[in-house]
């Protein structure tokens, strides 16, 4: 299967089966006051763990994915939204909030809880790069033996792994997945990744840079391709708050 083939593929399995796997859960977290298209502050239904923000917090575009560490999605989505992230970093506020998919990906909610423990100690963002970057070391590690692999990366990041164990299996970490997950619900979410940039859901496929319906032969979706992302979703919302892009980019 091609590249752009295992994409659309994964993405549609996940469509198809996210919302299968959430429907039972629905009720958990009441989030129907909640405003998901902004950073959320901690609060005790996320076991007094905010969003975590990479780039401009105050930033008035704010880019949001549901993302789940296991998924081969998210997995292809890492090394192309990573590099916008960071290019635009001064410009837009990125968030990144758990949505695991535990009946597809076994370790998908180890992994999730894993990068908050790692946040509780400042280091979100390092291990959330490590865990896709290293995604196929540990994404068919038996139940047994996969919390002494992610350890080991604790102790590459210099955390503290008494401190760092003891957190993951802490209720404030599985509150704040479930709130994520709810916040994700409360937008529709039914697989991974999915985006949302100045609140809304980027759910446009394209080919060639163009947008087009989702049979077209080689569309991909929008966040497959760097270019067409960055053209067609980061700079409009830029433009429609009247942000400046970084100096490279201006025309």
């Amino acid at each position: 299967m091609s590249k752009n083939a295992w994409i659309i593929f994964s993405t549609v399995c996940l469509v198809v089966l996210g919302g299968l796997i959430f429907l039972s859960n629905k009720d958990k977290v009441n989030v129907d006051n909640v405003t998901t298209g902004v950073v959320q502050a901690a609060a005790t239904q996320s076991g007094n763990i905010g969003d975590h923000v990479f780039g401009n917090a105050k930033s008035k575009v704010v880019m949001i994915e549901y993302g789940d560490f296991q998924c081969p999605g998210c997995g292809s989505a890492y090394p192309i939204i990573t590099p916008l992230t960071e290019k635009y970093k001064d410009q837009i506020a990125f968030i990144f909030r758990n949505f695991p998919l535990t009946q597809l990906h076994p370790n998908a909610m180890t992994a999730a809880a894993v990068a908050e423990a790692a946040g509780l100690q400042g280091k979100y963002w390092e291990m959330h790069n490590k865990l896709y970057e290293n995604q196929s070391a540990w994404n068919s590690l038996s139940a047994s033996t996969r919390v002494d692999f992610f350890v080991s990366y604790a102790q590459s990041l210099g955390l503290n792994t008494t401190t760092f164990k003891n957190d993951l299996t802490g209720t404030a970490i599985s509150q704040k997945i479930g709130y994520d997950q709810a916040l994700g619900r409360k937008d529709g979410v039914t697989g991974t990744p999915t985006f949302f940039v100045d609140g809304k859901q980027t759910t446009q496929y394209v080919a060639n840079g163009k947008i087009v319906s989702a049979d077209t032969s080689g569309a991909n979706p929008v966040w497959a391709d760097a270019a067409a992302f960055e053209k067609l979703i980061i700079l409009p919302a830029l433009k429609a708050h009247n942000i400046a892009p970084p100096t490279a980019t201006a025309s």
